[in-house]
């Protein structure tokens, strides 16, 4: 009898374990894939589907605004590269971080911090495969060759030349995306225009940066085609870095068809940033020059994408997001030239605090889950997607994580009956300017961009406004400065503002 019972047992603690492995297997795959596309300088006057006036076709990410929705209020948590890319991953401002101003360069060590959760870490812990391909830009631990030598240290105007020595021991590998939760990475260090120039694969560099090049400068203010002098491996080919990394994103695709764990892709990419390298089939496809038919292939990087799911079966279960890191590189010069707005009708550019350094392009796809042909006016921050993936796979975030992230899935869903799921949202400039939006009004406590526009800094009289104050309702284009006539708005705001920054 007691035999009886004990292949009874048996019998029902393994079909209870098999039961379990089921339910496991169904929910692993009932869970989306999430590719997050992360153009870089890209502005949301650049998308035909969101300008009309647009001087360049994006039928990629125009086919994804007509299957999904776009967000009219959306903005990267900076102005620049580096403090963006540090918010997207940690759903938390960079000027909580030692970065307060300004972006690191290709020598710089780690920004983010390695106890950090990320979005990586956080996707990985709860059974997604993570995959980091692209640009990087946010500090790698290199090693040095001499210990008793500092690692070489990038600054405004300095030139490498030939025969420096960096003193990064190139032939050892460095902590960077697999140290922040990232399976697989295959990165380049920094921004296409910076030093050093190599691909490295899960750490380890592909190719060694044994050669120099002496840079590259065809335009005055040093955008267009640009790129700094220094280290780069032999066959570290400029104009073909954004083809390799979309491919390498295709294959990635391609190999989880054998699996039907979730994936996570960060595929940061290179362009438009300066260097300005259309391919030779895209010359003459936009009206805008060689920025122009550089944003198309960044249309064309997107399609691949998207082409790549749809071949694996997978695109049905995939949240695809496109964004941008900041606004446009596009100065007064650029209008000059050309009726193409890249930042459509908001004020400055690339770095500064007005709109046109953080109001970004935010478009998404999700089969089944997201309305085709629907719009969002939630204002929303890259900060967020740390607690929107929370909300996606339903699990909370570990204590303390993502203190600046919102989720705004019931945004995306459109299910939301808040008007405003966050409650304000907080820009950064290059040079560490503020501002906060709150409902209609944005703040900022300085005068001046803050940026690349001029001028940069206004120091006012006493009795001059302090800061600025727009109604972003009514005057989208910060026009009108109402700061005077508001103290009981600015008060409130400044005191929001100084609380989250203490």
């Amino acid at each position: 009898m007691n035999t009886i019972y004990f292949l009874l047992f048996v019998i029902l603690l393994t079909s209870c374990n098999v039961k379990q492995k089921e339910e496991e297997v169904t929910s692993s795959e009932s869970l989306p894939n999430i590719v997050y596309i992360l153009a870089d300088d890209m502005g949301y006057g650049d998308l035909s589907s969101l300008n009309a006036q647009s001087g360049i076709q994006t039928p990629n990410m125009d086919r994804i605004v007509s299957e999904g929705i776009y967000f009219t209020d959306a903005h990267s948590n900076s102005s620049v590269c580096t403090p963006t890319r540090y918010g997207i991953l940690t759903g938390r401002y960079a000027w909580r971080s030692h970065l307060k101003e300004g972006v690191l360069w290709g020598y710089d060590q780690p920004l983010i911090e390695e106890d950090r959760v990320t979005v990586a870490s956080y996707l990985k812990d709860n059974g997604y495969n993570t995959a980091c391909i692209g640009k990087w830009h946010l500090g790698l631990g290199w090693q040095p060759k001499d210990s008793l030598k500092p690692i070489s240290k990038y600054e405004w105007g300095k030139v490498f030349k030939e025969g420096d020595d960096s003193n990064v021991d190139f032939n050892k590998p460095v902590n960077g995306p697999n140290e922040l939760g990232f399976d697989y990475s295959y990165i380049i260090p920094a921004s296409l225009d910076m030093t050093p120039y190599l691909y490295l694969e899960n750490g380890k560099a592909v190719e060694l940066p044994t050669a120099y090049t002496e840079g590259k400068s065809e335009d005055k203010d040093g955008r267009g085609v640009f790129w700094r002098s220094g280290e780069v491996a032999k066959n570290f080919v400029f104009n073909k870095v954004l083809n390799n990394l979309t491919k390498k994103t295709v294959s990635y695709i391609e190999k989880q068809k054998q699996t039907d764990e979730p994936f996570f892709i960060y595929f940061a990419l290179t362009a438009p940033h300066t260097p300005w390298l259309p391919t030779e089939d895209a010359i003459g496809k936009s009206k805008v020059g060689r920025y122009g038919d550089f944003v198309t292939n960044v249309d064309d990087a997107v399609g691949a994408v998207v082409d790549a799911l749809e071949k694996t079966g997978k695109i049905d279960n995939t949240l695809i997001i496109v964004t941008s890191d900041n606004g446009s590189h596009w100065t007064l010069d650029d209008k000059e030239l050309y009726s193409h707005r890249a930042n459509y009708v908001f004020k400055g550019q690339k770095a500064d605090i007005y709109e046109g350094g953080h109001h970004i392009p935010f478009i998404a796809k999700w089969t089944g889950n997201i309305k085709a042909g629907s719009s969002s006016n939630q204002i929303m921050s890259t900060t967020d997607l740390l607690a929107t993936v929370s909300g996606i796979i339903n699990k909370p975030l570990p204590q303390a994580a993502g203190e600046d992230s919102y989720n705004m899935l019931p945004a995306f869903l459109g299910t939301h009956k808040r008007n405003n799921i966050r409650d304000f949202i907080i820009h950064h400039s290059l040079f560490g300017f503020f501002s906060i939006r709150k409902g209609k009004w944005k703040l900022t406590d300085s005068l001046g961009s803050g940026g690349f526009s001029r001028p940069v800094r206004v120091l006012p009289k006493e009795s001059e406004a302090q800061g600025t104050l727009y109604d972003m309702e009514s005057d989208i284009g910060e026009t009108n400065n109402l700061y005077n006539q508001n103290p009981k708005v600015v008060a409130e705001l400044l005191s929001i503002l100084n609380k989250c920054k203490e």
